[in-house]
Order: structure tokens, then sequence, then C-alpha cells
């Protein structure tokens, strides 16, 4: 794949790094005036200071930060973002704190990792049967012992 196009909106932006060279996420780094801080049961806004050009045909997907969600309590709110193709505004990161502990937000910070995958958009046609399966309707822990 090529480079993705990035646009710094922001003096103190960072561009995405992978932690490693096999890392699937890069992560993307809070950039702020003043340190944030996130109270329990609280969801914040978390500026990047970037901008970026997904490819056409894929999507950019915001997952959580393992480490931050497991020490730290902070994951983002709506679970995975999702960035389009045609969006040209600031990526934001929405964190929300499920930890009991205020929780501050450094200028810098890594927030939330970022992996550029490609979607399929088919068409969408009404029908009153499906193909069968073995497992039929069956969900929720259907297929668990």
């Amino acid at each position: 794949m090529e480079a993705i196009r990035v646009k710094k909106l922001r003096e103190g932006a960072l561009l995405p790094t992978y932690g490693t060279a096999q890392a699937a996420g890069a992560d993307l780094y809070a950039c702020l005036e003043a340190p944030l801080t996130i109270f329990p049961g609280e969801t914040a806004r978390v500026p990047t200071g970037l901008a970026l050009e997904v490819p056409e045909g894929c999507a950019g997907l915001v997952y959580a930060r393992s480490g931050l969600a497991t020490k730290r309590g902070l994951a983002p709110a709506n679970k995975v973002g999702v960035i389009d193709s045609d969006y040209r505004g600031e990526i934001t990161v929405v964190l929300y704190n499920h930890g009991p502990e205020p929780q501050t937000i450094a200028s810098g910070e890594r927030i939330a990792q970022l992996i550029i995958t490609p979607v399929l958009t088919p068409a969408y046609m009404e029908t009153d049967r499906l193909t069968e399966t073995l497992r039929g309707t069956g969900g929720f822990g259907s297929t668990g012992k």
C-alpha cells in the first residue's frame, strides 16, 4: 500500500507511528493545548491535530490501545471509530473512562490505534428467504458448550 497523506492541522501534532515493525495498528497521539482530565463515567473528545486521506475503497478504523484500556480504563466510547475515505476533517478520538479514578491525558500521549483496511460496499436486496446453514438462527453464545 502506498503512503497515507496526512495534514497537520495544528502545532504539536504527531504523525501516526507503529510501535514495532509487525504492529497492525499505528498509534494516534493526543494534540492538546493543556492536559485533559476525564472523570469516571465521562466521555471526552481528544483531538489528534491531524487530517488524513484514507484511500478510496478503504476505511480507517480507530481502536483502543490495549495498555490504555486495561491499565487506565480509557477506551473509545464508540468501541471502533470509522473514518470514511471521503472525510477530510480532524481525526478526533472520543475516549470514555470506564475506571474508578479520573485519568489525565497529556499532549503527545498515545490514545488509540489506527488500522487502514479494505472495505466492501455491496448493494442490499430484500428477499423472502435466506440460504440454510447448520447454525441457522442460533446466536448469542449458541455455538458455545
